[in-house]
């Protein structure tokens, strides 16, 4: 099975067929899942010290955080979608 990365910024990189939301960080519930998944140690942190500008929820439960916007980083997911 041949899985296809990708490019959440700062040479880091996701399995893209294992993510179910790619969300913007900002809404209240976003914050709590994001504590959550600190406090239960499913907290990826991909921001290399930047701001956290989009959270993508992996189908392993994973959360993980980006400085990438939640937009671009979708337009991405979906262009690999559509190459396939």
């Amino acid at each position: 099975m041949k899985q296809t990365l990708l490019s959440i910024g700062y040479g880091s990189s996701v399995v893209a067929e294992r993510i179910v939301a790619i969300v913007s960080p900002n809404s209240a519930p976003m914050k709590r899942l994001k504590d959550d998944a600190r406090e239960e140690k499913r907290l990826v942190d991909a921001t290399h010290g930047k701001k956290t500008r989009a959270i993508i929820v992996m189908d392993s439960n994973h959360v993980v955080l980006s400085a990438i916007q939640s937009e671009t980083i979708s337009q991405r997911h979906a262009a690999l979608k559509e190459s396939k």
